[in-house]
């Protein structure tokens, strides 16, 4: 592998849902700013390894992780293969995975709402709460938290999707009081309409209430993770950036 032209960092960084799309362009962004970082995937074991692949290509590491985040057990167990693999602390956290089982409110099941929230919220809960552990040890630490405009601005038959990403905006504010000074910042990043896979179907009159007119890119949104995650966003914590073309503005 070739030798890294980005520093070495004292620990490594985790990416959850990062086989694809969002996900996989902040275990890029981060690989790039020289941390090693775990690519987690719940089903998509081709698609990380080709992320962690696309990374060691441009001589900086990475390691494919698999674990459902909904299981109560994935915290410890992407940590601590992180920890040994890296033999360092994780110090930077992006919870990224996220499912969507839309409906409108009274045709809603228990089971869509109740998976939805497990995924995009406690797990987010679970990961945040193991990845403390090490940063309170350090007295450092990023926490970002990918949350999305629907839980600014309603979007009709999503109300358990808005309501977990609503919620994880709500985590991150008071968790971030909790530990700002202990060196550690937790912030969320509020994505709008982004060309993903997941958002593949959305029409072109939606776009058209975007005031940029225009989808955003995944890239656009590694970009502000990676700031969030840098030095030079130290005093920026309880925050939430959105990414949206003025979607919620």
């Amino acid at each position: 592998m070739p030798e890294s032209a980005t520093p070495s960092r004292p620990g490594c960084a985790l990416v959850t849902g990062a086989s694809r799309g969002i996900g996989a362009a902040i275990a890029r962004a981060l690989a790039r700013e020289g941390w090693p970082v775990g690519v987690n995937y719940r089903a998509d074991r081709a698609g990380a390894e080709a992320v962690v692949a696309e990374i060691e290509r441009e001589g900086d590491r990475a390691v494919a992780l698999g674990a459902d985040v909904a299981d109560p057990g994935a915290a410890d167990q992407l940590f601590g293969a992180l920890e040994s693999g890296f033999e360092c602390p994780v110090l930077v956290l992006i919870n990224n995975a996220g499912i969507s089982s839309d409906n409108l409110t009274p045709s809603l099941r228990d089971e869509d709402w109740t998976s939805v929230l497990d995924t995009n919220l406690t797990a987010a809960f679970r990961l945040t709460r193991r990845a403390l552990k090490p940063m309170l040890r350090a007295r450092s630490g990023r926490i970002v938290n990918i949350s999305s405009v629907v839980a600014l601005r309603a979007n009709p038959g999503q109300a358990n999707y808005a309501a977990a990403k609503a919620g994880l905006i709500a985590l991150t504010k008071t968790a971030a009081v909790e530990v700002a000074r202990r060196g550690i910042t937790i912030n969320a990043v509020a994505p709008g309409w982004i060309e993903t896979e997941m958002t593949a179907d959305v029409s072109k009159v939606l776009l058209a209430e975007v005031p940029a007119r225009r989808a955003g890119t995944p890239e656009e949104v590694a970009a502000c993770v990676r700031f969030l995650t840098s030095d030079e966003a130290s005093y920026v914590t309880g925050a939430v950036l959105t990414v949206d073309g003025g979607l919620a503005a």
